[in-house]
C-alpha cells in the first residue's frame, strides 16, 4: 500500500469518526485535521498539469455544495453531509498545497544554463 493510499484512507476515517463522534470530538479539530492530512497530501503528490489542479478547485468546492444538500436525506444524511464535507476540506488542502509549490516556482528565478 502507497503512502498516498494510507492518507487518503486517513481522510476517509478521519472524516466518518468526525461524523459519528457528534459532540464528543470538537468539530474544528476534526477540520484542522482534514486539512492538514490534504496539505500533505498535495506536498507529497503535487499536480504537474493544470487541469489536474482545477479539478481539484472544482472538486473541493462541488463537494462542499454537494454536500449541504445530503442533509435532506432521512436518518443518514447529517452523516453523509459531514463526511463528504470532511472529504472536501482534505481536498480543499491539498489544492492549496499545490497552488503554494506552483507559486513558489514562478516566484523562484529560472536557473540558469
Amino acid at each position: 500500500m502507497s503512502s498516498e493510499n494510507i492518507i487518503v484512507a486517513l481522510i476517509v476515517a478521519v472524516a466518518a469518526i468526525g461524523a459519528f463522534a457528534g459532540e464528543s470530538i470538537d468539530e474544528q479539530y476534526v477540520t484542522l485535521a482534514l486539512l492538514a492530512l490534504g496539505v500533505v497530501t498535495g506536498f507529497m503528490n503535487p499536480a504537474s498539469d493544470m487541469s489536474e489542479r482545477t479539478a481539484m478547485l472544482v472538486v473541493a468546492f462541488a463537494l462542499g455544495t454537494v454536500a449541504m444538500q445530503l442533509d435532506a436525506i432521512p436518518e443518514v444524511g447529517t452523516y453523509l453531509s459531514s463526511i463528504f464535507g470532511g472529504i472536501g476540506t482534505a481536498v480543499a488542502g491539498a489544492y492549496l498545497a499545490n497552488f503554494t509549490l506552483v507559486l513558489i516556482d514562478r516566484i523562484k528565478p529560472a536557473k540558469q544554463a
